[in-house]
């Protein structure tokens, strides 16, 4: 049984990711060529149902030229 299941409650990550997207005009589909994922990934880090994986996650800094802490936050 592993230490980290009981009591512990997932965090809801919230991201800028949609806003810098529109920013730029890119569609979904762009984006997510852009990244090297699906569009149905980018909508789901956009709606917080999906938390990208920290590769991920330094890819799309990377893309906006900005951090990780500026893009998502707990």
């Amino acid at each position: 049984m592993s230490s980290f299941s009981s009591g512990v409650t997932a965090e809801i990550v919230k991201n800028r990711l949609k806003f810098l997207r529109l920013e730029l005009g890119w569609s979904q589909l762009e984006l997510a060529a852009s990244l090297g994922v699906s569009r149905q990934t980018v909508h789901a880090i956009e709606s917080s149902k999906y938390d990208p994986s920290l590769p991920l996650a330094f890819k799309i800094a990377a893309l906006f030229e900005s951090t990780i802490e500026e893009i998502f936050e707990p």
